[in-house]
């Protein structure tokens, strides 16, 4: 008797991945992402590069190191050394969001930063977490005498006068202002893995939606309804960018499962006459 075994797909390893938020496997998670877009992608190997960069970083500090000298030689390795940074020249490049690439680069977008920086405080014993700040991704790290805040675009560390000052246009534009303003300390709540992947991919898809990339936006929209199955705004968006790319009968499987579950949605009518346009042309 032969036994024959197919790799799984690059959604299939993602779902897996994701699958539960017991030891969520958040690098790993982050640099699947790129299968899509580097099929020939070895993921290990990326989780490999990373921990020779904690080994070199941890090379340089005594094992006794104080919770705060771990802090600076991270921020001097991270962002002074290798120089990683925020790609001010190219910020909607898709590679921006892809570990491999940002690796290879050292330039990406505040989240995927943050995803590799986390990977190696949190290899130094640092309690890094993420932030999901809006607007922006940030970082923070307790420590013994408080908590910091960090810019990965840039490494810097932030004040609550900083902070404050970033989320006035936020606020204004949300009426979060007087009697409906929010305490800061609100915003700095740390980011679920689930949530942060969740965020890398909504950022491609924006990316992929303004440039009308139906293709590369529907490879998103089915990670994220791995991610996120009860999500029922990501099937209606697989749904529509379906419909662009002409493919009427997966449009309306998905537009429908939307109208089945999202009830008090405002845009109810509108959907629902898309599917039936779908359905007519399709006949």
């Amino acid at each position: 008797m032969t036994f024959s075994f197919s790799a799984p797909t690059a959604l299939e390893y993602f779902d897996s991945l994701v699958r539960s938020d017991d030891q969520f496997p958040l690098l790993e998670a982050a640099a699947a992402l790129a299968q899509d877009e580097y099929p020939e992608l070895d993921v290990q190997q990326v989780l490999g590069d990373v921990d020779q960069l904690l080994a070199r970083l941890k090379r340089r500090l005594p094992a006794d190191a104080a919770p705060l000298a771990r802090l600076r030689a991270l921020n001097q390795f991270f962002f002074h050394d290798l120089s990683f940074g925020g790609n001010v020249n190219d910020y909607y490049d898709p590679d921006n969001s892809y570990l491999n690439a940002v690796l290879r680069t050292r330039r990406g977008i505040p989240i995927s930063l943050a995803v590799l920086w986390m990977e190696l405080a949190q290899g130094l014993g640092l309690q890094a977490r993420g932030i999901a700040f809006p607007g922006h991704f940030m970082m923070k790290v307790t420590l013994p005498k408080g908590q910091v805040v960090i810019d990965p675009f840039t490494g810097k560390s932030l004040s609550r006068e900083d902070l404050s000052e970033r989320l006035e246009p936020y606020k204004r534009s949300n009426g979060l202002i007087g009697d409906f303003d929010i305490p800061l300390g609100l915003y700095l709540q740390p980011a679920e893995p689930r949530e942060i992947i969740a965020r890398m991919l909504r950022n491609l898809k924006e990316v992929h939606r303004a440039q009308e990339d139906w293709q590369r936006a529907i490879a998103v929209q089915d990670r994220l309804i791995a991610l996120l199955p009860d999500a029922w705004g990501e099937h209606r968006d697989r749904g529509l960018a379906h419909a662009a790319q002409g493919h009427t009968a997966l449009a309306v499987q998905d537009l429908e499962t939307y109208l089945a579950h999202a009830e008090d949605a405002l845009d109810i009518d509108a959907v629902a006459e898309q599917v039936a346009t779908l359905r007519r042309a399709k006949n």
